[in-house]
């Protein structure tokens, strides 16, 4: 009898092992069919897990017989499911397809480098802030992007005014002058116009912010020493799209915007609309403002033409008109008089026109022309003194990309005139200054092997610029490199490095704090030149199916040769003149990301600049501009239900103009927001602790007839609190 038990038991033990099924499931992406690695199979109701290879291949060993459910996950991906009926005939992998998310971490598109490429493919090293971002970013201001710049890693928003806020922005320590900013591709924002341009963007109907940082004259020419940041436009869907939002803030700010988009086969339209009303702000109670009484609204309709399937054209217009005034705030309410006298009063006009046709020559071949023109008239006032210019600038840039089996070529020229005309000055003092720029460039991304992809540019710019005072015309050529390499699936590594130029420019973070009183024309003042680059190294992995790990170091280095310098003469003019001692600036960021469940979210950067100008006395490093930030968020998230989001924010100490050095200080906010249905609501604690500049020292000195101003280091408003709706359709 016990021999019977024991055979039988044999017996089913052997028909248990031969009921065990090897089973190899192929992986790929549905849109390119290309095989995917790191995916994670898992079967449902077992412990069984398997991930597919770098050929997209996973072998799950000992599967039972019968029906069984496999799971397929990957970030940035849909989840998929596949039922199977074990065992099954032939020895061919089971081929699954998946489908990116709407949301997908990795397959984000790049337009900056004009190849049009996935992120997780381009050599070119570009950050990219993405529309839940900037979604968050715009309940905390939602009438311009400065919000979005200032809590990005490598990035400072620099004020140039204690009373009017105007600011600039840098990248690596550099002036704002050396950062190119683009929306869509289009330069509208530089020179005479820089000082408010980030004020005068709204975030409402922006798909995605990129960022190259370090020279990048080879893609877009003048001006994109320290980098580029490009403002990339929603385009329309068949489906409509509409979204409305009203917030309110405590320090008197009133925000309205509308954006509204849909096509059909043959033509589409998107429409922004937004107004922002801010009543004039002193927190400090010292008859001072440091928020400006302010009123701006901003109409951008665009027309989108699809004639064939192989032609997009799309007219815009955008029109921007502004007027701040701050300073003495009995001045502001009832005007001047014998002991109230100081103002600071901007007022703007801003009108773009653009032109783009898309023509698909092939599949992926694409020719593609662009044109522009821009006006911006600006009118800036203090007592006694006022300055009036008009900067005309027009663009047309043509270019062809051409996609072969491993590469992709794209050839462009194009044309800019840049005018600035000063309006109510004698000929001889008017600060009127004309740029014609003509350019050739050629681009070749090559797919080395599927781990390396190496791009190389080249860009010959003929620059003539002159005023009344003299005419210079130069020849800039342009070279760029950029590699990257996968070492595996986890870490992978980008170099690049370039060279590039600025013509000279009146329009600095300097000159607009004393809005341009006292300052002489150019004079035999010649373009600056850079050379630098940047090198990181990237690593991301998965623990389980719940984390996603991402780290990312950097390292940056860009040197600036016959810089521009601010000189005063013995009369107390001011004029610029070039110095053959460099401005360096080198150093490192560090971006760590942990998401948990996809929901909780964590952040962190770390940025480290040491920027140094040889021809600054005694102190050398660049004026207000801290060695060390650190910023941290932690966000929650369940998608169309809520948000929470906690931040922190430190900066360093920095060196004054005046040689003294400030205080390191700590910001922290919080955000949330509720989505029912369609409407959401959303509040926004921003900067609650109250870091601000007058804690440690009034910001405004002397007189009410005659103030001065310390520079700007800190936030000069303290804590605000907003909320508001929105409505999405």
């Amino acid at each position: 009898m016990q021999k019977l038990i024991v055979l039988l038991c044999t017996m089913l033990c052997v028909t248990g092992v031969y009921a065990q099924n090897n089973i190899s499931i192929l992986v790929k992406n549905k849109e390119n069919l290309t095989p995917l690695s790191g995916v994670t199979i898992l079967i449902k109701n077992t412990k069984i897990i398997a991930k597919t290879n770098e050929k997209g291949l996973a072998v799950i060993n000992n599967v039972p017989n019968g029906n069984q459910t496999l799971i397929v996950r990957n970030v940035g991906f849909e989840e998929q499911t596949l039922n199977l009926t074990l065992p099954i005939e032939g020895n061919q992998p089971v081929e699954i397809l998946i489908e990116e998310a709407e949301e997908g971490l990795d397959e984000v598109i790049v337009s900056s480098t004009r190849t049009s490429r996935s992120i997780k493919n381009t050599p070119t090293r570009v950050e990219t802030i993405e529309l839940e971002e900037i979604e968050e970013k715009a309940n905390m201001r939602p009438s311009n992007v400065s919000m979005i710049l200032h809590e990005s890693t490598g990035i400072a928003v620099q004020q140039t005014s204690a009373t009017s806020g105007n600011a600039s922005i840098r990248i690596q320590g550099l002036d704002g002058r050396y950062t190119q900013l683009l929306k869509d591709g289009y330069a509208s924002f530089g020179n005479f116009a820089s000082g408010l341009s980030i004020l005068e963007i709204p975030p409402l109907d922006l798909s995605q912010v990129e960022i190259i940082k370090g020279p990048s004259s080879t893609l877009y020419g003048a001006g994109a020493i320290a980098g580029v940041v490009n403002f990339i436009s929603r385009t329309p869907k068949e489906k409509a799209d509409l979204n409305l939002i009203i917030n309110q803030s405590d320090v008197g700010q009133t925000n309205l915007g509308i954006f509204s988009m849909q096509r059909n086969a043959k033509i589409g339209y998107s429409l922004l609309a937004t107004g922002n009303l801010q009543k004039a702000y002193d927190v400090d109670q010292d008859d001072f403002t440091e928020l400006p009484k302010s009123t701006d609204f901003t109409i951008h309709p665009k027309l989108f033409v699809y004639p064939n399937e192989k032609t997009t054209i799309i007219i815009g217009n955008a029109f921007t008109k502004g007027k701040r005034i701050g300073g003495d705030t009995f001045v502001i309410k009832n005007g001047a008089d014998a002991n109230h006298q100081y103002f600071e009063q901007n007022k703007t006009a801003r009108n773009t026109s653009t032109l783009d046709v898309d023509y698909k020559t092939g599949e992926q071949d694409l020719l593609k022309l662009k044109t522009s023109f821009n006006y911006f008239k600006r009118d800036v006032a203090i007592p006694s003194y006022q300055f009036n210019g008009t900067n005309y600038n027009v663009y047309t840039d043509a270019s062809y990309l051409k996609t072969l089996k491993n590469q992709s070529l794209i050839f462009g020229a194009n044309l800019v005139f840049d005018k600035f005309t000063e309006q109510n000055q004698t000929p001889s003092l008017a600060k009127n200054f004309i740029s014609k720029t003509g350019g050739l460039y050629a681009q070749q991304t090559l797919d080395i092997s599927e781990k390396f992809k190496l791009e190389t540019g080249l860009r010959g710019d003929l620059v003539n610029y002159y005023n009344a005072n003299y005419n210079k015309t130069e020849f800039f050529i342009l070279p760029r490199i950029s590699a990257l390499y996968r070492f595996n699936d986890h870490w992978s590594s980008r170099i690049g490095g370039g060279l590039g130029y600025k013509t000279p420019t009146l329009f600095t973070e300097e000159t607009e704090t004393f809005q341009y009183q006292n300052l002489l024309p150019l004079n035999n003042v010649k373009a600056e030149r850079s050379y630098g680059g940047t090198a990181d190294v990237n690593y991301k992995t998965t623990i389980g199916d719940d984390w996603l790990i991402s780290i990312n170091q950097m390292f940056f280095y860009t040197q600036i040769t016959n810089s521009t310098i601010l000189l005063q003469n013995g009369l107390g003019n001011f004029y610029f003149d070039n110095t053959t001692k460099a401005v360096k600036s080198r150093g490192f960021e560090t971006n760590a990301k942990f998401i948990f469940k996809e929901d909780f979210k964590l952040f962190a950067g770390y940025t480290y600049t040491d920027a140094k100008a040889a021809y600054l006395p005694v102190i050398q490093d660049i004026r207000l501009m801290p060695k060390s930030k650190l910023n941290l968020a932690l966000l929650y998230e369940k998608h169309d239900d809520i948000k929470l989001g906690l931040e922190g924010y430190f900066t360093d100490r920095q060196y004054l103009y005046n040689l003294f050095q400030t205080n390191s200080y700590w910001e922290f906010g919080f955000m949330a927001e509720k989505a029912f249905g369609k409407f959401s609501i959303f509040i926004n604690a921003e900067n609650f602790t109250d870091a601000r500049q007058s804690r440690y020292k009034n910001v405004v000195n002397g007189s009410h007839l005659n103030p001065t101003f310390d520079d700007i280091w800190n936030h000069t408003e303290g804590r605000t609190f907003n909320g508001g709706v929105k409505f999405k359709l």
